[in-house]
C-alpha cells in the first residue's frame, strides 16, 4: 500500500515552474497553486495581466490533489435549507454557480486539450435510512421545480441497476462529472505558463505587507511585489493570513483506492459508474477511477492532521466502511491510502470577495473540486474590473468563536455528528 495521493502518483510532473530566485513586480500575486489559484492566474494571463502564483509545495499539492475526484453539481447543503438561510435568489445563484463550474471545467479542458479523463457521470445522493429518503424526496421536489430539471428521484428498486449495495433510494443529478485531479492540475498549470503567467513552486509565503496600495510578499526564495493579491490557500492558510485562518476550519478527509477491479467485480459493485455520496453526516463518497479502482473516502476521523500516521488510522476505518457497504469487496487489496485537509466554514458555504487589500476565494467546505476553478475565474474577472459574478458577494463571514487557527473543537464536532447519525 502506498501512503500517497493516487492523483499525485499517477499524473505526470509539472515541469514549467520558474527556476531561480522569487523576484519581480506583478500586477497580481496569487498565494496558492491549487485549482482556484491556477484558474485565476490563467484567466488573468489570458487578459494580458502579469500574474504570479506562489505555491508552498507543488501545484495541486493541497486539497486539489487530495480529494475524491468528484465534480458534483448542486449544493452540499439541502437546497431547502439554503433557501431558508440565504434566500431563494441567492440559493439559486449558488446552485447554478456549481452547475456553471462544471461547464467551465469542461470548456477549459477542451480549449487546452487537457488529458484528464473528464466524464459527465451523474451523481447519486444515496439514502442510508428510510427517513433520509423522505428528506431527499422533499429536497428533490424543490430542486426539480425551481432550479435543476436534470434531476431524477430513484427508488430502492431503481438502484439495483446502479449500485451493488442496498440503499433506500437516491437523487440522481445528471450534470455531475468526474476527472483525474492530478492530470487536470498539471494541464491547468501548463496553461498558465503558456499564456504568460509565472509559477513558483516551493515558495511558501512567510510574510505579507500591504501599504500605499502596494503589496510585498516574502518567501524563503526571495520577494515579489504586486498591485493586487489573491489568497487561495483554503485549509492550508497559514498564520500570517490570520483574518482568513480564523474563519476557516481545516478538517481531514481521507481516501483509499483498491487494486483495479475485474469486470465481474465492477458489475457487482458499481454498474452505474457514477459518483456516489451517502446521506450520513459522517458518511462516505466513492467512484470508479479510469483504471477501474474503487476510490472510497470519508471523514473517517475528525482530525485536522493528515500525515502517514493519521492517514493510516483513517484508512483502516475506511476499509471497514467499504466492507460494510460492499461486502463483496471485503477482501480486496488496497493500493493507496491518503488524506488531505478540507477548508470548512462555520456555515459550510463558500466565501469569496475583497477584504482590507486582499482578494480571496476559499471555504469550499468539501465541495470545492468543482467550484474552485469557477471561483478562481470569477475573482480574476473582479480584479480585472469585469462583471462581478460572485454568488456569495456581501454575505457576512464572522470568525469562528474561540478559533485561532488550530481547531481544538473537532473531536466534539465529530461526537455530535456521530450522535446525529445514530439517532436520526
Amino acid at each position: 500500500m502506498k501512503f500517497v495521493s493516487y492523483w499525485h502518483d499517477t499524473a505526470p510532473l509539472f515541469g514549467g515552474a520558474a527556476q531561480g530566485p522569487v523576484e519581480g513586480h506583478y500586477d497580481v500575486a496569487i498565494v496558492g497553486g491549487g485549482f482556484t489559484g491556477l484558474a485565476a492566474a490563467r484567466q488573468l494571463a489570458k487578459a494580458g495581466t502579469r500574474a504570479v502564483v506562489l505555491e508552498a509545495e507543488h501545484v495541486g499539492w493541497g486539497a486539489s490533489g487530495r480529494n475524491g475526484g468528484h465534480l458534483n453539481n448542486g449544493l452540499a447543503h439541502s437546497y431547502l435549507a439554503a433557501k431558508a438561510e440565504l434566500g431563494k435568489e441567492r440559493a439559486i445563484a449558488l446552485y447554478r454557480a456549481y452547475d456553471d463550474s462544471i461547464d467551465s471545467i469542461e470548456a477549459l479542458i477542451a480549449e487546452d486539450g487537457i488529458d484528464c479523463n473528464f466524464r459527465r457521470a451523474g451523481k447519486l445522493k444515496l439514502a442510508s435510512k428510510p427517513r433520509h429518503f423522505e428528506a431527499l424526496a422533499r429536497n428533490y421536489e424543490a430542486i426539480h421545480a425551481e432550479v435543476d430539471p436534470d434531476t431524477v428521484l430513484l427508488s430502492s428498486g431503481d438502484l439495483k441497476a446502479e449500485i451493488g449495495s442496498p440503499f433506500h433510494g437516491a437523487m440522481l443529478s445528471k450534470k455531475s462529472a468526474m476527472m483525474h485531479m492530478g492530470r487536470y492540475a498539471k494541464g491547468l498549470a501548463e496553461s498558465v505558463v503558456r499564456h504568460g503567467g509565472t509559477i513558483f513552486e516551493n515558495a511558501a509565503v512567510t510574510e505579507w505587507r500591504h501599504a500605499g496600495g502596494k503589496h510585498s510578499l516574502t518567501t524563503a526564495r526571495g520577494n515579489v511585489g504586486a498591485d493586487n493579491v489573491l489568497i487561495a490557500t483554503g485549509a492550508y492558510t497559514t498564520a500570517n493570513f490570520g483574518y482568513f485562518r480564523r474563519r476557516i476550519i481545516p478538517v481531514g478527509s481521507f481516501l483509499i483506492a483498491t487494486r483495479p477491479l475485474t469486470r465481474a467485480e465492477i458489475a457487482a459493485t458499481m454498474p452505474g459508474n457514477r459518483t456516489c455520496v451517502t446521506t450520513m453526516h459522517v458518511g462516505n463518497y466513492f467512484r470508479l477511477s479510469a483504471d477501474d479502482r474503487l476510490l472510497f473516502g470519508g471523514r473517517a476521523r475528525f482530525s485536522a492532521v493528515s500525515d502517514h500516521t493519521s492517514d493510516a488510522k483513517s484508512g483502516a476505518i475506511l476499509k471497514t466502511s467499504l466492507s460494510a457497504i460492499f461486502p463483496q469487496l471485503g477482501d480486496v487489496d488496497i493500493d493507496y491510502c491518503w488524506g488531505g485537509l478540507v477548508d470548512m466554514t462555520q456555515d459550510r458555504y463558500p466565501r469569496a470577495g475583497y477584504h482590507e487589500g486582499a482578494w480571496y476565494a476559499m471555504g469550499l467546505s468539501g465541495h470545492g473540486a468543482q467550484l474552485s476553478t469557477q471561483l478562481g475565474m470569477i475573482m480574476a474577472d473582479a480584479i480585472l474590473g469585469r462583471e462581478d459574478r460572485n454568488p456569495m458577494k456581501g454575505v457576512a463571514w464572522p470568525a469562528v468563536p474561540g478559533h485561532l487557527g488550530k481547531p481544538w473543537f473537532l473531536p466534539l464536532v465529530g461526537f455530535y455528528y456521530k450522535a446525529l447519525d445514530k439517532f436520526q
